[in-house]
């Protein structure tokens, strides 16, 4: 490595000071006088260089120097926004180091550490991924106490190759004096277990849910030194909840150590009174609503054909009261309005429940919500859980209403009233709003009735966290419902210390604690010019093999921007603005005699080229794309709109102009 001289001259300049600083030379003399005296023996009067070097070794000296030595750049460089000059020093000033997480020595800490997993026996015949190959991959995700982690991606195996630790704060919410360590008999009162998910992503970044545990991390209390392995085997989700889909070898450790651990009797008699207890509630709640669903029927037969639903099976066909898949959910500075929220959670994908075998049944399954975001899609029902959880946290009064849509398919929606008596529906899926105005049976036939916009037609309960409402109205259409929910003659309320008992957070039961939404990790800007250009790329090849040249018009493609904002802000606003100035710039941008078209396009993934071949689908896109002509130019435009979760909206615009002939 060749220096320039001036660099050369610097750095000899740099070591000069720093050996007159830490009197190297004196102690250089100290060591070769030792040296002559004690070690060469009176025949070999010669020293050579090796043996002063290995003198200076082995007292340490050269390695006190390098230590001490430190080479100094300007101390702008680290402001600079421009691409830095290759480094010319011999060492690099800030070599990569592990990122190191503040501990709090005040603090109880949980290591849990993933060593590897085994017999996944699905992916027994899956072969080793070669170097750079694309391959489907694991991701374990966590959540304990309001703190969430996500692995590092491994490739799917019968023996995944996970090596991750996660810390985990036990104080987390306040538990207890926050100026005090916690000992181990308080720590066993902490219920709440280690949620863990795991997701497979394939070579196309489809998302697939392979299994949710719930960790009972409590077992390290009793272990000798603070320190305890387990395997724990994972089980699948839906249809296949009891078949095995592999074993992960978990270690898990106190930080700091326990200075007294407890009795394996103790530990054990307290998760057998836990388990007691939440049966008990449990199987009282199971009485209670039975003893209600018997009351309901009395009121009308024909109410037996009604959806309502007071359990769900969640992912892993565990039966829970369906008021405890809602709880108000704050979303921090990470969603500002309902109506963001309503736009956030229609951007997630929708996916039914896969069923195994024809029928045409609908297989039942309502996910815990971290097993919904980590995977990023779900059904209906878990966009409406999550979507009535953020308007709860944003105030709102709010429900999950279970009915049917056109024929007599079953849909989950949300409805929210008003402090005015205005009931409002938000269909989870779209981020829609209508306004229910319900028509009065008993009318005259002069009178004029609202013509409902919503898609709902029956509807048979409704639910949230605190409350739940059976419809015995005469008829359970939602044009006739009139939703006044004290009205008791129009709607069968449940004990709200019932639901309470069983669903209400900090109670000893099997409800899984909220996890808090996570930030988006994707650059909008980065992605938004990453699926343009390879858009650009699809699109010149396409118009290739018709025979077709294809001349891009950069300036075009950017007027495109104002209007794909507008969409969004639309969509998530009702508000429509803007369009005046697109239009405007658009004329100015379109010659005389030339013929402007354009094509604006909605998707909720990021993937190119699945894009373009549904673009392709619609005749006015493919007018676009196909266009032939004089002067032909052509335009695209991306803009990726990023929310919590990683989720996002994707607006793709093609346009194109050229001379009309005609």
């Amino acid at each position: 490595m060749s220096l320039p001289p001036e660099k050369a001259s610097e750095l000899k300049q740099i070591i000069h000071q720093q050996l007159v600083k830490m009197d190297v030379h004196g102690r250089i003399r100290e060591v070769l006088a030792e040296t002559i005296r004690e070690e060469l023996a009176p025949e070999h009067q010669q020293l050579s260089t090796e043996d002063l070097i290995k003198a200076l070794r082995q007292r340490g000296i050269i390695d006190d120097v390098m230590k001490e030595l430190k080479f100094v750049t300007d101390v702008n460089e680290k402001e600079r926004t421009s691409a830095p000059k290759p480094s010319t020093h011999f060492v690099d000033r800030e070599p990569p180091v592990l990122k190191k997480t503040n501990i709090d020595p005040t603090r109880r800490y949980l290591y849990l550490q993933v060593l590897g997993g085994k017999a996944f026996l699905e992916h027994l015949q899956e072969p080793e991924p070669l170097p750079g190959q694309i391959c489907s991959t694991f991701t374990l995700c966590l959540h304990f106490r309001n703190q969430r982690f996500r692995s590092k991606p491994v490739p799917c195996a019968c023996e995944p190759d996970f090596h991750d630790g996660f810390l985990l704060e036990v104080h987390k919410d306040s538990l207890g004096d926050g100026s005090k360590m916690v000992d181990a008999t308080t720590m066993l009162s902490v219920c709440d277990p280690v949620h863990m998910v795991l997701i497979k992503t394939d070579t196309f970044g489809e998302t697939t849910l392979v299994a949710s545990y719930f960790l009972e991390w409590r077992s390290v209390l009793a272990a000798e030194n603070g320190i305890t392995n387990v395997a724990v085997e994972l089980l699948g989700v839906g249809t296949e909840s009891k078949v095995s889909v592999g074993v992960l070898n978990i270690r898990l450790e106190m930080y700091p150590q326990l200075n007294k651990t407890l009795s394996l009797e103790i530990t054990n008699t307290q998760f057998a009174l836990e388990r007691q207890k939440t049966a008990e509630k449990e199987r009282l709640f199971l009485v209670y609503a039975k003893q209600w669903w018997r009351e309901y029927l009395q009121i009308r037969p024909t109410h037996n054909v009604r959806l309502v639903k007071i359990f769900a099976q969640d992912e892993n066909g565990v039966n829970r009261p369906v008021c405890s898949y809602i709880r108000p959910l704050r979303a921090g500075r990470l969603l500002d309005t309902p109506r963001q929220a309503a736009r956030f959670v229609s951007v997630l994908g929708y996916e039914r429940a896969p069923v195994i075998g024809g029928g045409g049944g609908k297989q039942e399954q309502w996910c815990t919500l971290l097993a919904f975001l980590c995977r990023n899609k779900g059904d209906c029902e878990d966009h409406a859980n999550l979507l009535c959880s953020l308007l709860l946290g944003f105030g709102l009064e709010a429900f999950v209403c279970v009915g049917t849509k056109a024929k007599g398919v079953p849909h989950t929606w949300v409805m929210t009233c008003g402090t005015d008596g205005t009931i409002t529906f938000w269909e989870s899926l779209t981020g829609h709003r209508y306004i229910h105005r319900p028509i009065n049976p008993d009318d005259p036939p002069l009178v004029e009735q609202p013509k409902p916009l919503y898609p709902y037609r029956t509807i048979g309960c409704i639910f949230n966290h605190q409350k739940f409402f059976g419809n015995c109205q005469p008829s359970d259409a939602v044009e006739v419902c009139v939703f006044d929910l004290h009205d008791e003659s129009k709607w069968k309320a449940m004990s709200g210390e019932a639901i309470k008992s069983v669903c209400s957070p900090g109670t000893v039961s099997s409800v899984p604690p909220f996890p808090p939404l996570c930030a988006s990790t994707i650059d909008a800007a980065v992605t938004s010019n990453e699926i343009e250009l390879q858009l650009r790329i699809l699109v010149s090849e396409h118009r290739k093999d018709l025979g077709l040249s294809t001349v891009w018009d950069d300036h075009l493609s950017y007027l495109l921007s104002p209007a794909l904002a507008a969409y969004e802000l639309e969509r998530t606003t009702s508000i429509s603005a803007g369009n005046e100035e697109f239009q405007d710039a658009v004329r100015r941008a379109v010659p005389d005699g030339h013929t402007f078209k354009g094509f604006p396009i909605h998707f909720v993934y990021r993937n190119a080229r699945r894009a373009f071949a549904t673009c392709l689908r619609s005749p006015f896109c493919e007018e676009i794309i196909c266009c032939r002509g004089d002067q032909v130019r052509l335009a695209v435009r991306v803009r990726v709109f990023v929310y919590p979760e990683s989720a996002c909206a994707v607006w793709i615009m093609f346009a194109c102009k050229y001379r009309s002939v005609l």
